[in-house]
């Protein structure tokens, strides 16, 4: 009897066989190498064969990541922001829109972004009213959030070190802070690390820390994923939320669903008996700010 190639040799061969498998796909060439293995690694024990996991494996980053994230365009977006940084005419308050507009329109490019653009004046206003300036940031997951920077209460030398599983979107995220630095914020540090941070949680300690949408999206990869992430960052103030629909628009439900989620983690974890919660609902994002 013939057996199929997919399944003969060790699991580490089969699993080097699925991570170079799935990277020579365009669209997870540059994904994490740490989170192909370890996703990688579950499919290959549930599965039948080689070729099963593979799909499998991807339809899994797919869910995680890749649905959310228009075809990415680093190089015309990137661009485009230099041209907005780099034009002086009009004054600094024209700088300042001119940059601002640049920026929404990038950031409409990610749906978790592109949701938040409508209530972006406010949502960090208000889930942050009273801190600051804040001195360092750990953005978690980030997808383009970084790239709203601008609109949190920042000291004037901040570090911000935003963390995300695409190493070509870290590379215009490290473009994009080189900018701020340049021409917008010289004080600024910013940083961008390509992590699974799952598997590789930041060790550094943060002022605040943002785990905007993310927690669904880690959990579609490991269910104690939210956990895990929670139980290893280290800071003052984390600023933890949720989306209020799908993907698709649905929203029935989701809100006391995800509430429900954030107060079983925060209960498990015990950081719920030591710090204080304060809860945001705006009209596309419920948010949760702690404080330890």
């Amino acid at each position: 009897m013939t057996s199929d190639a997919g399944d003969s040799g060790d699991s580490g061969d089969s699993l080097d066989q699925l991570v170079a498998a799935v990277r020579g796909s365009g669209r997870y060439r540059d994904v994490a190498e740490s989170l192909i293995r370890r996703v990688g690694a579950s499919e290959l024990a549930k599965r039948r064969g080689l070729k099963e996991a593979i799909k499998a494996t991807k339809s899994k980053l797919h869910q995680v990541a890749g649905a959310y994230l228009d075809e990415p365009r680093y190089g015309a977006w990137l661009a485009e922001l230099r041209a907005a940084y780099e034009e002086v005419d009009g004054g600094l308050e024209a700088a300042r829109e001119r940059r601002r507009g640049a920026l929404r329109r990038v950031m409409a490019r990610h749906a978790s972004t592109r949701e938040r653009l409508p209530i972006l004046d406010q949502f960090y206003t208000q889930t942050l009213a009273g801190i600051g300036p804040i001195h360092s940031v750990l953005d978690l997951a980030c997808g383009l959030n970084p790239l709203a920077l601008g609109w949190l209460p920042l000291a004037a030398d901040a570090e911000y070190i935003a963390c995300d599983i695409y190493g070509d979107l870290m590379a215009f995220l490290g473009g994009y802070f080189a900018l701020e630095a340049t021409h917008g914020r010289p004080g600024l540090r910013g940083r961008a690390e390509t992590r699974d941070v799952i598997a590789a949680p930041p060790a550094g300690h943060a002022e605040v820390a943002l785990l905007l949408k993310a927690i669904p999206c880690l959990e579609q990869s490991d269910k104690d994923a939210g956990e895990q992430l929670l139980r290893a960052v280290r800071a003052e103030h984390l600023l933890v939320s949720f989306p209020a629909h799908s993907l698709g628009g649905r929203s029935k439900g989701m809100l006391a669903n995800y509430e429900a989620r954030f107060h079983e983690l925060m209960a498990r974890t015990g950081i719920g008996a030591r710090a204080t919660i304060t809860r945001f609902q705006f009209a596309t994002e419920l948010a949760f700010l702690i404080s330890r």
